[in-house]
């Protein structure tokens, strides 16, 4: 079993959508006895949250299925626990390293890492852009599962 957490920073936007993406992408190829996902955030502001609203339109839209979820703070525990981290973007990396400072095992990455255009998934909290939030989620799984695919 492959268990990997989506990371961001309140847990409410990126990861999250990251983490039903997956989900999604994962039950229609009939991987769901092999990956397991979930997600959190580095900071604390949005324990507790659900999901922004914007981003549960946007999966409703795209008709990505999703839950009532709550929003939660990586721990030093989650490094033990999963086999991948990813973040949204370098000032996630940089906020995880203060809870989980070592990666001795290279679990860390940025989700675009698996893409042929790595960089940063822009946090749509600020911006508004949903649209181009999810296409990069969409881009960065979809080159998560060929990386499984093919190690």
């Amino acid at each position: 079993m492959i268990k990997i957490l989506f990371i961001c920073h309140g847990n409410i936007c990126r990861s999250a959508m990251s983490e039903f993406i997956m989900k999604d992408m994962i039950e229609r190829r009939g991987l769901s006895d092999q990956i397991q996902v979930a997600s959190a955030a580095t900071s604390r502001e949005e324990i507790g949250n659900d999901m922004y609203p914007p981003a549960k339109r946007k999966l409703d839209k795209e008709h990505i299925p999703y839950t009532r979820r709550h929003a939660r703070q990586v721990t030093k525990d989650d490094y033990d626990e999963y086999d991948l981290l990813l973040c949204m973007e370098q000032y996630n990396i940089r906020n995880l390293k203060r809870i989980i400072p070592d990666d001795p095992e290279n679990k860390i990455h940025l989700l675009l890492d698996y893409t042929d255009r790595p960089g940063d998934i822009s946090d749509p909290w600020y911006s508004g852009d949903f649209d181009t939030a999810y296409s990069d989620i969409i881009e960065g799984c979809r080159g998560l599962l060929k990386h499984f695919q093919n190690p």
